[in-house]
């Protein structure tokens, strides 16, 4: 077994240098100061006490480390994930409660389990049938339902809900009991925030600063916001005023846990693990591999999904919550300069001291600030504007988008999800049951063979050329035999067919079977079919069946060669036909 295969930390801890230490400290220093907000916020998204994201943020870095393949991805709690976990935990225990931290530490355990089994049997394909579009419309709706459920930290009200329907209209009925110190935290934290996404860069650019370290500032902007509203909350004590704070953090590193044994609560969670783990492993890939790309590296989808796996694991084994791999602090790891994995586990030391020292000081922390800087980052999760971009370029992954957004915002973030996967595959399987099949004439002077139905073409009326644009299997078999005997039906003079098959990548059991009766068909009807342009991996199968050795016709390295062959011109071409 090779071991540089499952521990990628051996590939690059042996060169690790003293320069690559200090791009990666100070990357962890910029990082981790960042962390700690996100990771205090997104636990409370989940409906978990604070602690229990700072617990996901020490070892799952570690782990990631040493099991994972991209330099700069920096793992931790999501909006996305975090959300989930609350719509999975919402009907099965009190939000808080132990029974829910319980749900959240087996889910991150049986995430982990998942991923790392995947990752074992080289399961990393199985994220394709999660399409762009549907991908696009869930993290969309997502990002709304998310940046909804943090309206009631802004106002201060009592709210609950896990899809748009359900939010706002607890929100209509809490309307008359805003707190008004609170809406002033929450919304001067907001308003700061999106003032500092644009505003913030050009004035310290301004002031002198460099573009790289101006940029990597702003976007350690919530850190400010942080600071400036723990200390308003601890000086007016604001929490007297209806401001509810983050509250007593339990200080100290977290301790081993192991998830509950029970089987009933293990199949009820089983399907939201699964989902939220495809979805984690989805978004951190594509995170990773953009990254990867920018510095001409590369990272092993098989392998990662071992790293989120372990990740999980040592997340859930230590009192954690699900993680996967962040898009915002990724990015700012990757502009700090970041050169290997080990900039995440020094990050992990930076929260480990935290959760130590500065615990105190967090319980004086609003949780409008948290959530105000948790709608600043999602908003930026909304892409709307792909709705119309998938809609002009194709209609059925736009209705597989819309179910998606529709679902997640007024029923669950599962149910969008999981009818985005069935329809893309539905909505595949139905375009490929019916495959675009195209009657082909020579190009006059030409070895080239296009659509009659788009270009002038010569045709001969003895002998018929049927492109099949596609794989042929289960699902199309019928069809193209159908296709086939209608056209010979329509053809009197036909005497030869020839299946033209540049784009047959397969021809499963079924097809040809199929193949096999439409032969015999043929046959019977005094028409030789024959094959051109047969792929090597296709033709190795298709030898010695008893296609081949009935088929009245013959196998044509080129349609054009079938052309000279079938149509009697046999003689060579002029210079200017070649």
């Amino acid at each position: 077994m090779n071991l540089k295969r499952y521990l990628p930390i051996l590939q690059w801890a042996p060169g690790y240098s003293r320069g690559d230490a200090t791009s990666d400290l100070i990357a962890a220093a910029i990082v981790t100061v960042m962390l700690i907000p996100q990771s205090l916020a997104y636990a409370l998204l989940a409906g978990l006490p604070a602690q229990v994201g700072l617990y996901a943020s020490i070892l799952p870095l570690v782990a990631y480390a040493v099991f994972g393949t991209s330099r700069t991805l920096s793992v931790g709690p999501v909006a996305v994930v975090s959300l989930m976990t609350a719509a999975a935990l919402a009907p099965l225990a009190e939000l808080g409660s132990t029974e829910y931290i319980a749900g959240a530490v087996l889910i991150a355990v049986m995430s982990g389990l998942m991923l790392t089994v995947m990752g074992i049997l080289k399961l990393g394909f199985l994220a394709n049938f999660l399409s762009h579009p549907v991908i696009s419309g869930f993290i969309s709706a997502s990002g709304l339902v998310i940046a909804a459920s943090q309206l009631k930290h802004l106002l201060g009200v009592q709210a609950s809900g896990h899809n748009l329907l359900d939010i706002g209209t607890s929100l209509l009925d809490a309307f008359g009991d805003i707190n008004t110190p609170t809406l002033l935290v929450g919304a001067g934290t907001l308003l700061f925030l999106c003032w500092a996404r644009h505003g913030l860069k050009p004035l310290l650019v301004k002031l002198g600063l460099t573009l790289r370290l101006a940029d990597i500032l702003t976007k350690t902007a919530p850190i400010l916001a942080v600071l400036i509203t723990t200390l308003l909350a601890w000086y007016f004590r604001l929490d007297q005023q209806g401001v509810r704070l983050v509250g007593e953090i339990p200080s100290g590193l977290p301790s081993f846990t192991l998830p509950s044994l029970d089987t009933a609560l293990w199949s009820q969670l089983a399907v939201s693990a699964l989902l939220i783990s495809v979805v984690g492993f989805v978004e951190s890939v594509s995170v990773g591999q953009t990254l990867a790309a920018k510095r001409r590296q590369r990272i092993d989808p098989d392998q990662e999904l071992i790293g989120l796996g372990t990740a999980n694991l040592s997340a859930g084994f230590s009192g954690g919550m699900p993680v996967t791999g962040g898009f915002s602090r990724s990015v700012v790891n990757f502009d700090a300069g970041a050169e290997t994995p080990a900039a995440g586990a020094y990050a992990a030391v930076g929260i480990a001291l935290a959760t130590l020292f500065l615990t105190p000081a967090i319980a004086w922390l609003p949780q409008a600030t948290l959530a105000a800087t948790i709608i600043v980052a999602v908003v930026t999760l909304v892409d709307l504007p792909a709705l119309l971009r998938t809609f002009r370029y194709s209609r059925t992954d736009f209705g597989a988008m819309l179910a998606t957004i529709v679902l997640t915002l007024v029923h669950s973030v599962e149910a969008g999800i999981i009818a985005g996967v069935g329809l893309s595959i539905g909505l595949f399987l139905y375009r490929t049951s019916r495959p675009h099949c195209a009657v082909l004439g020579r190009v006059p002077g030409t070895e080239h063979f296009r659509n009659i139905l788009r270009h002038d073409v010569e045709v001969c009326p003895k002998v018929t050329f049927l492109r099949v644009d596609e794989s042929l299997y289960f699902a199309n078999a019928r069809f193209l035999e159908e296709t086939v005997i209608e056209l010979v039906a329509r053809e009197l003079e036909l005497k030869d067919l020839v299946l033209v098959c540049p784009a047959v990548n397969l021809i499963d059991a079924s097809a040809l079977e199929s193949l096999e009766a439409m032969n015999e068909r043929l046959s019977d009807a005094g028409v030789r079919l024959h094959l051109s342009e047969v792929k090597g991996p296709v033709m190795d199968r298709l030898k010695g069946t008893e296609l081949l050795e009935r088929m009245g016709g013959q196998v044509f390295l080129s349609t054009y060669q079938a052309w000279r062959t079938l149509t009697g011109h046999h003689s060579a071409m002029a210079p200017s036909e070649r």
